[in-house]
């Protein structure tokens, strides 16, 4: 019992840990803000929800005053009730439009095939939360990117 109790304490700390990436990388927060959310299943290639860091991750950006956008291949069905408040659409791109930040959260194909310079061309504010450390953040510079944070790697903000 008290493995399990450690391992739910650990999760729970790294998902405000992430939360809490998001936020700085927004300076401090996200209220008004847009953020488009890729992927909110627990893994890729399935619709599970159980467990995913998204029940938590996307209610706190809500509850922060955050307009949230979300893709995800297959997980709208379940995770529609889930995460009240969030506009769903199927397109990472659309998401993404006029977005103060993009948070990849499930490391779906689809989203580890992205045209970086376009989806950050796209945006009104180019950060990225590459909570899945698909992409490294020499290349998200390249692309456009203003800020770049992920897990347990460098992060940047561009100065100017």
């Amino acid at each position: 019992m008290q493995i399990t109790e450690t391992v739910i304490k650990v999760n729970d700390e790294i998902r405000r840990r992430m939360i809490g990436k998001v936020m700085d990388m927004l300076d401090g927060s996200v209220a008004g803000k847009t953020v488009a959310v890729l992927g909110v299943t627990f893994k890729p290639n399935t619709d599970d929800m159980r467990e995913a860091p998204a029940l938590t991750i996307v209610p706190a950006l809500i509850g922060a005053g955050a307009k949230v956008r979300v893709v995800d291949p297959q997980g709208r069905r379940e995770g529609a009730d889930l995460l009240p408040g969030v506009v769903w659409l199927d397109d990472a791109y659309k998401a993404a439009k006029n977005a103060d930040a993009v948070v990849i959260l499930t490391e779906w194909n689809e989203f580890r095939a992205l045209d970086l310079k376009r989806l950050a061309r796209r945006m009104a504010n180019p950060a990225l939360a590459d909570l899945r450390n698909i992409y490294n953040a020499r290349d998200a510079k390249r692309a456009g990117f203003a800020r770049y944070v992920s897990v347990g790697r460098a992060d940047f903000e561009a100065a100017g």
